[in-house]
């Protein structure tokens, strides 16, 4: 088992940055693919990113592809997801998740075990 916790989270003007956290602990970190999500009032979860466990592959939700960046630390056990260029379509609270052995490929909110509690993200326009 691994347990989550995000950080990072804020509010922000439009165009601005931030860099979101999160942090395990329990089982190994490095046999788990980790994902961002995030989840707007009134909207289904969605996927943003997603990192192998080796943090050498990476994928994107079209809608923030070329704007945030998803890396992983796994001597630190960390994981983290670098937002440029917000706008007030990324508001929302963002989780991360991990997914035991998995390869950094999953899209869907039904293929990650463990969630952390949320951070808030708040873009003004």
């Amino acid at each position: 088992q691994v347990q989550l916790v995000e950080s990072g989270g804020g509010l922000v003007q439009a165009g601005g940055s931030l860099r979101l956290s999160c942090a395990a602990s329990g089982r190994t970190f490095s046999t788990y693919a980790m994902g961002w999500f995030r989840q707007a009032p009134g909207k289904e979860r969605e996927f943003v990113a997603a990192i192998g466990r080796g943090g050498s592959y990476t994928n994107y939700a079209d809608s923030v592809k070329g704007r945030f960046t998803i890396s992983r630390d796994n001597a630190k056990n960390t994981m983290s997801l670098q937002m440029n260029s917000l706008n007030p379509e990324d508001t929302a609270v963002y989780y991360c998740a991990a997914e035991s052995y998995g390869f950094g490929t999953s899209r869907e909110v039904m293929n990650y075990d463990y969630w952390g509690q949320g951070t808030q993200v708040t873009v003004s326009s």
